[in-house]
């Protein structure tokens, strides 16, 4: 999907079009970490980034749909915190090497080589002692969960994220059952969830 896709997906909902709440894992990720610089790539609406920014990290969202940047502006307003919205490509456009404390890649899903860009310039942007935390649908979702993309030529795998990490301390590589509510109960879908760190 391109960024026009996007913005029709994002228009057409008259409210967020995923939750509000921020994403499980990316909350076990982050809570026990000191606030500092992070960049949330691919950011969409912000729920994630609005979490973020209401515990004191000094935010930059980044999303190539306009429309999403335009939500989850209106969100953060709405929730009172200050986030620097970007409207840009991460294939494209990298971070800035060296400036981050935290770099977010959630539910980003790519083909390989465009995947391998992202996470080589993720890891550039990280200061000494920083993080970057990779989350999204698993390959192996597609057999064994529910939800996300069916291509799995754009399904993650924790080997395939930590590959693209060369040179962190991985302190997290796994794939993780995540509960999704459906009528009369819950199922789990299937998520690769990477946390490594940049060597102090």
């Amino acid at each position: 999907m391109d960024s026009s896709d996007w913005d029709a997906r994002y228009a057409g909902s008259a409210e967020l079009v995923w939750t509000a709440e921020p994403n499980r894992f990316v909350v076990e990720a982050v809570a026990d970490l000191p606030p500092g610089d992070v960049i949330d790539l691919a950011a969409g609406e912000g729920r994630n980034t609005v979490w973020l920014a209401e515990r004191g990290w000094r935010v930059t969202a980044v999303d190539f749909s306009p429309v999403a940047v335009a939500r989850g502006r209106e969100f953060a307003a709405r929730r009172g915190v200050p986030v620097d919205w970007r409207v840009a490509d991460v294939t494209v456009d990298a971070p800035e090497p060296g400036r981050y404390d935290l770099v977010l890649v959630a539910y980003l899903h790519l083909p390989p080589a465009a995947l391998a860009a992202v996470l080589a310039g993720a890891r550039g942007a990280l200061r000494p002692g920083g993080a970057v935390v990779v989350v999204g649908h698993d390959r192996a979702n597609l057999d064994s969960g529910v939800g996300g993309p069916r291509d799995p030529a754009i399904l993650l795998s924790p080997e395939a994220v930590v590959a693209g990490l060369d040179g962190l301390r991985v302190r997290r590589a796994e794939t993780a059952r995540r509960p999704v509510a459906v009528d009369g109960g819950t199922v789990d879908a299937l998520d690769t969830v990477v946390v490594a760190t940049r060597p102090a």
